[in-house]
């Protein structure tokens, strides 16, 4: 299969090299651009590019406008990369159609997970039918899911939400991103239906329900000690 290209626009060099060496251990090809026009030169040139990681405060072209450019004419998926963490940007990027929306300074493994992540809910690359992790074997074919090597038996949206957790390791994820993926609208009023699954996901998985950690005041996050 052809590697996926991924553009990384941002005015930093040392930012750019760092993603970029990041993607490109993970078999990506990366395309660079300093600035905004750049961006959108080489967007219209390369009908190729899978996802774009996009700095918003840049020379010549802010962030914003390349988005709302690329947006006219594309849905490819947008990750915006910001100094800032203002709520107020936030809402600006999500109305523009941006994807995901990491602030500055960010860890790039796992900026590099929330890639794959959305590459994989877009069908991109195809996601791994078999999952491990902390002892938790989850077959999305099979619909199936073991444990220390015995079947556990979930019902199906525990097991949407456990594939879901496992397929973003590491990654905080909020009560409305888990809502908005597993039960696929958006969710407006309390998030117990969450709470509930996950309590009986825990359960059900005794031991191995502790991958799932509890973010308190955001929702959770799925992580193996070790």
């Amino acid at each position: 299969m052809d590697k996926l290209k991924i553009m990384v626009v941002d005015d930093e060099s040392r930012m750019r090299k760092l993603v970029k060496d990041f993607l490109v251990r993970q078999n990506f090809e990366v395309l660079e651009a300093e600035d905004g026009e750049k961006a959108i030169d080489l967007f219209y040139e390369d009908k190729d590019i899978a996802l774009i990681i996009l700095d918003v405060m840049m020379p010549k072209m802010d962030g914003w406008e390349v988005c709302r450019e690329i947006r006219k004419n594309s849905k490819v998926p947008i990750i915006m990369l910001t100094a800032r963490g203002d709520e107020q940007d936030e809402l600006l990027g999500f109305e523009l159609g941006v994807d995901e929306y990491i602030s500055k300074p960010f860890s790039p493994k796992i900026l590099v997970a929330r890639v794959e992540a959305i590459l994989r809910r877009t069908n991109a690359i195809s996601a791994d039918n078999v999952i491990e992790a902390g002892g938790i074997v989850l077959d999305k074919a099979a619909h199936q899911v073991k444990y220390d090597g015995k079947e556990i038996e979930l019902s199906f949206k525990e097991f949407e939400l456990l594939a879901y957790f496992m397929e973003n390791q590491g990654i905080a994820l909020s009560r409305e991103k888990i809502l908005n993926n597993v039960w696929n609208y958006d969710y407006f009023g309390d998030a117990r239906t969450i709470d509930t699954h996950v309590k009986k996901l825990r359960s059900k998985l005794g031991k191995g329900g502790d991958c799932i950690k509890t973010i308190w005041g955001m929702g959770y996050k799925f992580e193996v000690e070790g």
